[in-house]
């Protein structure tokens, strides 16, 4: 039975592959309405067909199976409908050839989904074979256990998804309000959702251990043995399926404030950390009833992590929420320049490049631009200017991973779609230095714009880190390291390209051979010129 249910469901492997790939472009394209009724329509569909092939056809698993690939396969058609309305998208021979350098990007942004669902895909396979193993030597046999806990876990997946959809509705309110540092209302939403979520998975844990007979009646019946087995997945396996009240939520808490590796931690803790190794020995100790064990094992331990995350993070929200910080940035305003003009400025921590940038300001007469983007993207998004500072340009490779497990955008993201229009819209507006923010990339298309990459050896950073910081040397290196690190993955995330490679510069300059004040001067002849020639070309 479960062989032909696998190739039924093999066949619409094509349909919801194809059918997902569009309604994700369909949703970029700007038609996430489109996208929705899609999805929708196919849900409803299966809904519909679910009890009809299983009850009245009675066609039991394979009915299911048939009813899921008709609702892909509506889902697919609709999707397909869509690609002669793309407003923004082309196709043609040329865009459907492969090319390295884009393939390259979809991997690395899927790679986290991938390893999100291959982990539960290794972690169904574990379990099904210590199923089969340790339930032939029992009553029960090897196929009702794999049966019944597949079920068991559905049944599970769909408490966990109503508790996803009310913390990921709750993210951006964590968001807005960690970031304006009103502290209060994030631990009062938090209180909420807990509480909801709590309570949601109180009602499931009630209706697991008095009525698992009948909950799994849904999905058809069997003989003495199988609910017997039945009852006994829904009461152990589930008997602490409360703790996902606490544990779910504390994950997509943790991604909206910016902690990536608390979330990450979180997300895969209970499958990867605490299922399997405990489905492996406890079945090598009692045998089938092990694996059942492992369940409430592995929802313990979560808990108690995402317990210790919560109250380590929540006393320190109420040790912040005293403190205030404001960053002020001047900027010159007497413009020597006949023409607009605008120099962007990567450069290493530590390596003097925002001084040079604001000596080029000063000697032009232009804006200088760099910590007063904080104060705009502040008024543009809600967050504070302190947030904003200690998370923008700094990607941490933990959160690509969170991308995949809970979708949506996290606040990097946010920070940088908005820093992006603010730098569109400065560079249309008048001549300006910028510093940093993948501001070369995003002007790339503007002709009137200069790139520069200032760079030093680790020495002279290190010197320069414990002058203007206060750093000692040991400390400096380290965080000159990890800072440059972080620009790095956050120029790569979001660019696709190398951070310091020279091409994506119009020039590259050493300010420690040079000098911070000789380097400045360089860039301000390079301006003069090309202000000259554009001159002369208008």
């Amino acid at each position: 039975m479960l062989q032909i249910t696998g190739r039924i469901i093999a066949i619409g492997l094509p349909f919801v592959m194809i059918g997902t790939t569009l309604n994700s472009t369909i949703r970029a394209d700007g038609s996430p309405r489109y996208s929705m009724m899609s999805m929708v329509s196919g849900a409803v569909l299966n809904i519909i067909l679910d009890p009809i092939f299983i009850f009245i056809f009675k066609m039991g698993v394979e009915g299911a199976a048939i009813a899921t690939i008709l609702s892909q396969f509506l889902t697919f058609v609709i999707n397909i409908i869509y690609i002669k309305k793309y407003k923004s998208i082309t196709l043609n021979k040329e865009t459907l050839k492969l090319k390295l350098n884009i393939i390259g990007k979809i991997l690395a942004l899927g790679i986290s989904s991938f390893i999100t669902q291959m982990s539960f895909v290794f972690v169904v396979a574990v379990e099904n074979n210590l199923l089969a193993k340790y339930g032939q030597n029992s009553k029960f046999g090897s196929e009702i256990p794999i049966t019944v806990l597949g079920i068991v876990m559905k049944i599970s997946q769909i408490l966990n998804s109503i508790i996803v959809g009310i913390a990921v509705g709750s993210q951006p309110i964590f968001g807005y309000n960690y970031g304006a540092r009103k502290f209060d209302r994030v631990k009062e939403t938090l209180k909420t959702v807990l509480g909801i979520s709590v309570l949601i998975s109180t009602i499931a844990f009630i209706l697991f251990q008095t009525i698992p007979e009948k909950l799994i009646l849904i999905f058809g019946s069997g003989d003495a043995n199988y609910m017997e087995f039945a009852c006994l997945s829904f009461r152990i396996y589930l008997m602490l399926c409360i703790c996902n009240g606490i544990q779910i939520p504390s994950g997509i808490f943790f991604q909206a404030i910016g902690k990536s590796s608390r979330s990450a931690i979180l997300s895969l803790s209970r499958q990867i950390l605490f299922l399997i190794p405990a489905m492996v020995i406890l079945s090598n100790i009692f045998g089938l009833m092990g694996v059942l064990y492992s369940g409430p094992f592995a929802d313990g331990l979560a808990f108690i992590l995402a317990v210790a995350f919560l109250i380590i993070e929540l006393r320190r929200l109420k040790s912040n929420e005293s403190q205030s910080h404001a960053l002020i940035d001047d900027t010159s305003t007497d413009n020597k320049l006949q023409n607009q003009l605008v120099i962007t400025i990567s450069r290493e921590y530590g390596s003097g490049g925002r001084y040079v940038g604001r000596i080029v300001a000063d000697k032009l007469g232009i804006k200088f631009y760099d910590k007063d983007f904080i104060e705009k993207l502040a008024e543009e998004t809600g967050l504070s200017e302190e947030y904003i500072e200690n998370n923008e340009q700094k990607r941490n490779k933990l959160d690509t991973l969170n991308n995949g497990y809970y979708s949506g955008l996290n606040n990097a993201d946010e920070l940088f779609i908005q820093e992006s229009k603010l730098i569109k819209q400065v560079a249309k507006k008048e001549s300006c230095v910028i510093i940093g923010r993948c501001a070369d990339f995003i002007l790339k298309e503007q002709p009137n714009t200069i790139k520069i990459f200032i760079y030093s050896n680790m020495e002279d950073k290190i010197k320069r880190a414990t002058e203007i910081y206060g750093f000692n040397k040991e400390k400096a290196e380290k965080e000159i390291k990890r800072i440059n690190k972080l620009r790095a993955n956050h120029y790569k995330y979001y660019t696709g390209k190398e951070w310091k490679d020279n091409s994506n510069y119009d020039i590259c300059i050493n300010s420690d051979t040079l000098g911070v004040e000789k380097a400045a001067d360089i860039i301000c002849q390079i301006a003069r010129e090309k202000d000259i020639v554009k001159s002369i070309d208008t």
